[in-house]
Parts: structure tokens; C-alpha cells; sequence
């Protein structure tokens, strides 16, 4: 047994640039998530939408998760991993690369083109990336290989967040004026031209750093580790996860999760604006949040070691209900750090919900049930809609008028508060079957 765990290696130096390339894909999707939340209150402006029609970025991006999810799954099964992964960068650099016409254009639906053509791309990496990197080696090891592939996903997220405030929102000749809707028809169709513009730049570099990507992936020799083939009845495996009432409970609290993420990580520029700070500013907020989100994932890996996963989801997702309220009801700048705190609360629900979702499935469920719980992701698309909706209540504004004794914007986090009490509920309630 010792022999054998001596012998067995983390990555194979055969196989090294190999897993280079596939681990660089986990920080790619999450400088996409990251650069793409400020857009919302970038076009917002820009294009003087209501909040509730800037919200159509987040349901373009996250919508596209949801219908790829499974047709990407069922092609990395017959297939190459090799080729699912090029097939996801091309969709990811043409998406990124369609922002450069639309910014020509100035017209709103083509940018939410680009980033529902994007997250084609997304899904398809997200769907073969994770067993992509199991398969590179030694079962003993895939899992802690997997782990330290994931490491990299959030330096995604930080970087995607750095270049979205150095690089757009600091440049946004909009954001520096009271009133955007006063100015005479010549000097707003000016400053829109230059920051549609400032919006397009990051993308469009992206999209060519992924063209070189996908270059070096195409040209290398790849393992050529391929799905079984197998694909076995999809009516008999959809009836059997239907009646497996821990999964399909499980697939709605990974929906409500992204859904409160996104809100949290989206509505912080709207909630930063209603107490007077601009949304070059905003970021740094965004910035402290993410931080949050790699501190307690660490926290809660940690924890793992003593703590089963459910109690563990319940206890998170308590601090995170505990943390909305206060989002809600403190003034000022305490409500932003009690919002910029519930991401902690976060920071483990995915990969949780995730793995006890799939626990006790067999491998043929597990694929296919796996793709249910990336379509999961649509809750993304949705939910920021319908906070959108609520803020818009009194007017276009974020502040316009008060629910509840409070600002709407504040109210409007009443969304992620019903998300974080279900999780809560969900890992209390798979807790007692002794996960």
C-alpha cells in the first residue's frame, strides 16, 4: 500500500504542459463570471436601460449554461476530452470576439449575442475540464489533481474583477456624470460610442488570448481519454434522477445558490450607488468579496475534515441568512459589508451542494446528473432579473422609493434571503439521512 501510494504521481511529467493548459481553463470561466457582473450597471448607464433590462446580461450569460449543459455532457461522453475543450474555447473566443461588432453597432442585443454564444463555450468547458482533469492520471490522486485545478478559479474571478475596474468602470466617461439622460443628443451619442468602446476592449483581448489557447491545445499532444461511449437509455436515467428526491432537491438549492450569488456579486454596484459610491469604487467592495469567497473556501475545505458536508452547508448557509438580513436593515456602508460578507457564507455552497447531489448515483446517473446540476446554473439568468424588477419598483433609480421601511435596493435582497433559508433547509434535511 505504501509502495503504491509512493508511486503514484500527481501529474505525470509526461503529461505536465498537458494539465498546464486544462487548469488554465478553471481561471478562464472565472474571469468571465467576474468581468461580466459589472457590465450589468456599465450598460445600465451607457445605454440608459431600467435595472430590470440591464438584468437581461446576467440571463443571456447564465441562460447559455443552461441550454448547453446537457448537448455539451452527451458529446464529451462519445467523443475526445480534447476535442469538447476546443470546441468550448472556439465558442468562448467567438462570443468574446462578437462584443467588437456590437460596440459598432451600439445595439444592446448583440451584445447579450456575444455573451449567450460565450457561455456555449463555457458550458462545454465547464462539462469537460473537471473529468478531463481526473482522467490525467492515477485514480489515487484525481481527486487532490482535481482540487488543485479548482485552486485556480478564483484567481480567475480576482483578475477578471481587476481588469473590469482598472480597465472599464474607471474609464467610463458615463459614470462620471450625475445625469446621463440631461445631456444634448450630441454628447451622449459621443460618450456612448466611447464607452461601448471601453466595454468591448476587454473582450475582444480575450477572445485572442483564447484563439492562442486553442492553438496550443490543438497542436500538443493531448491524452486522448474519451467518455465510454455508452450512452445508455436517456428516458430511463431522467425517470430515475426524477425520483430521487435528494438530487432534485439538491438541483433547486444549486439553483437558488447561483442565483443568490449572482445577485450579491451583481447588485453590490446598485446597493454601492444608493449610499453615494461610484461604481469605480463599487469594485473594491466586489474585490473584498471575492477574497471572502477564497477565504472560506479554504475555511470550509478545512472544516470538511471534521464536519460532514450537510451540517456544514446548514451552518454556512445560516451565516449567509444572518448576513442578508443585516445587508437589508443596517445604514449605509454597514449594510455593504455585511453584503460584501455573505459571500463567505457562500464560498462552500457549490462544490457542496454539488457532491451531495451525486452521492449515491451510479456512474451512468452521475453524467447525466452531473449536466442537471450545471443547468443549474440558470438560476443566474432568473433571479437578478426578477431583484431587477424589484428595484425598479419606484423608478429607474436604485433608491427611488421604500419597501418595507427600507430603500428598494436594500428590499430587493429579500431574493437571496428566501435562496439562503432553503439551502439552510436542504442541508438539515439531507443532514438527517447522514450526509
Amino acid at each position: 500500500m505504501t509502495e503504491t501510494s509512493t508511486k503514484a504521481r500527481l501529474v505525470d511529467r509526461k503529461i505536465l504542459l498537458p494539465f498546464i493548459l486544462i487548469t488554465s481553463l478553471f481561471a478562464l470561466w472565472g474571469f468571465a463570471n467576474a468581468v461580466t457582473d459589472p457590465m450589468v450597471q456599465a450598460f445600465k448607464k451607457v445605454l440608459e436601460l431600467t435595472n430590470s433590462q440591464a438584468a437581461w446580461v446576467q440571463m443571456a450569460f447564465y441562460g447559455g449554461y443552461f441550454c448547453m449543459a446537457l448537448p455539451a455532457a452527451l458529446f464529451v461522453r462519445k467523443y475526445s476530452y480534447k476535442v469538447g475543450v476546443l470546441i468550448g474555447l472556439a465558442l468562448y473566443a467567438l462570443g468574446a470576439l462578437l462584443f467588437y461588432p456590437a460596440a459598432i453597432t451600439e445595439q444592446f442585443w448583440f451584445f447579450c449575442l456575444g455573451l449567450y454564444v460565450l457561455t456555449f463555450g463555457l458550458a462545454f468547458l465547464e462539462t469537460t475540464a473537471n473529468p478531463y482533469i481526473l482522467a490525467m492520471g492515477s485514480r489515487e490522486t484525481a481527486t487532490r489533481r482535481l482540487n488543485l485545478a479548482q485552486a485556480f478559479n478564483p484567481v480567475g474571478l480576482l483578475l477578471g474583477l481587476l481588469v473590469a475596474q482598472q480597465f472599464v468602470l474607471k474609464k467610463l466617461q458615463s459614470d462620471d456624470i450625475t445625469d446621463f439622460s440631461t445631456l444634448d443628443l450630441a454628447k451622449k451619442t459621443l460618450i456612448r460610442t466611447s464607452d461601448l468602446m471601453v466595454i468591448r476592449d476587454p473582450y475582444v483581448v480575450l477572445g485572442l488570448v483564447l484563439i492562442g489557447i486553442f492553438i496550443l491545445i490543438a497542436v500538443n499532444k493531448m491524452p486522448q481519454a474519451k467518455g465510454d461511449g455508452q450512452i445508455p437509455n436517456l428516458k430511463d436515467t431522467f425517470n430515475s434522477l426524477f425520483r430521487n428526491r435528494k438530487y432534485m432537491l439538491g438541483v433547486l438549492a444549486q439553483v437558488f445558490n447561483v442565483g443568490a450569488q449572482i445577485m450579491c456579486w451583481t447588485y453590490i454596484y446598485q446597493y454601492a450607488e444608493a449610499i453615494g459610491i461610484a461604481s469605480a469604487d463599487a469594485a473594491n467592495y466586489q474585490f473584498g468579496a471575492f477574497i471572502c469567497f477564497l477565504v472560506g473556501r479554504a475555511i470550509g475545505t478545512y472544516l470538511l475534515r471534521t464536519i460532514k458536508a450537510a451540517p456544514l452547508l446548514t451552518y454556512f448557509s445560516i451565516m449567509a441568512v444572518i448576513l442578508t438580513l443585516g445587508t437589508i436593515y443596517l445604514p449605509g456602508e454597514y449594510g455593504l459589508y455585511a453584503l460584501v460578507g455573505i459571500t463567505l457564507g457562500m464560498s462552500i455552497m457549490f462544490p457542496t451542494i454539488y457532491g451531495i447531489s451525486l452521492d449515491g448515483l451510479d456512474e451512468e446517473e452521475s453524467k447525466i446528473g452531473a449536466a442537471g446540476l450545471v443547468m443549474a446554473i440558470v438560476g443566474g439568468a432568473l433571479m437578478p432579473k426578477w431583484q431587477g424588477m424589484i428595484i425598479d419598483i419606484g423608478g429607474s433609480g436604485v433608491n427611488d422609493t421604500t419597501i418595507a421601511g427600507v430603500a428598494e435596493v436594500n428590499f430587493s435582497f429579500i431574493l437571496p434571503l428566501i435562496c439562503f433559508v432553503y439551502i439552510a433547509w436542504f442541508g438539515r434535511r439531507v443532514g438527517r439521512l447522514g450526509n
